[in-house]
């Protein structure tokens, strides 16, 4: 098991069979950076072109088609003081006549205190003068390379991951994909300081990170959509549009893991989940939706 340090010298805003920029093998640590979604690193300079641009791709020696590639976040930490964000509603999560009536939508910024754990706005008007949110960072966008030699922009999602944009992805979390390509390719980027439920207004609090992960090649098992582990759920997440098609996504996929890796006949899996699961709407502003099918552990440690 190594520990490699990486700073990155250019981006993708593509997720796919790009020239590797680090072979790693399974149990090794990356310690690397990220910029933001517009392409501003952390001195606030741009350092690439806007569209959630990738650092890597990582190549994991040994990976191949068939297998799972496990990504563990040991830590994500932004790493400069400020971040932005919209400052209205996307037209499509409210109703066509409130939508039509909204103002134009502009970047403002916030201050990033990651000593105080806080965000807050840089020039709040009276009513907001006194926010000030906690800080979740996390990764709105990564995965590894599609299917059938695809370079899929970092705008979606799809099986192979990409920019699912759920706040639930942060430090401590484990996160698997399906293996489609030779070395799987792992990216990454798209740090989030703070952001809600569904992404509402079209971004997070946007910012470059500081990020280590660790990845684990799990031989010869198939999974078909991306895959979570916390301290509390197993989870499994769908991407697709319309949202009631990424909820099918997640669901199935979490039918399988039950099946499969618990051992639970259909019936049984049914039973589960219909009293236990619960749902996250995770993004319903990109081009493809996320929707989070999550189980507790503490359901299935009752097995």
């Amino acid at each position: 098991m190594t520990v490699h340090h990486f700073q990155p010298n250019h981006y993708y805003n593509t997720i796919g069979q790009h020239e590797p920029v680090l072979k790693i093998c399974d149990g090794d640590t990356v310690v690397t950076t990220t910029v933001d979604a517009r392409g501003w690193d952390q001195t606030g300079e741009s350092a690439a072109q806007r569209g959630n641009p990738m650092t890597g791709p990582f190549y994991v020696e040994e990976a191949m088609p068939g297998d799972t590639l496990a990504v563990h976040f040991d830590s994500i930490t932004p790493n400069r003081v400020w971040g932005w964000t919209s400052n209205i509603l996307a037209p499509n999560v409210v109703d066509p006549d409130t939508a039509a009536k909204l103002p134009p939508s502009e970047i403002v910024r916030w201050t990033v205190d990651v000593p105080e754990g806080v965000a807050f706005l840089e020039k709040p008007t009276p009513k907001l003068a006194n926010l000030k949110l906690p800080l979740r960072p996390f990764l709105g966008c990564f995965g590894v390379a599609p299917s059938k030699g695809q370079a899929i922009s970092t705008a979606t999602s799809g099986e192979h991951g990409g920019n699912m944009d759920y706040n639930g992805l942060v430090s401590g979390v484990t996160v698997y994909f399906p293996v489609s390509a030779e070395g799987a390719l792992f990216h990454l980027g798209d740090g989030h300081a703070l952001q809600g439920d569904g992404e509402i207004v079209g971004t997070g609090i946007e910012i470059s990170m500081d990020v280590r992960f660790t990845v684990k090649l799990l031989k010869g098992k198939k999974i078909g959509w991306p895959r979570g582990e916390s301290d509390t759920h197993v989870f499994c997440i769908g991407n697709a549009r319309p949202l009631d098609q990424a909820l099918q996504h997640a669901t199935t996929e979490m039918l399988s893991m039950l099946q499969e890796d618990y051992g639970l006949t259909a019936s049984e899996a049914s039973h589960l989940m219909g009293q236990a699961v619960k749902y996250d709407v995770a993004n319903v502003f990109n081009p493809a939706y996320s929707v989070v099918c999550k189980m507790p552990k503490s359901v299935l440690a009752s097995l």
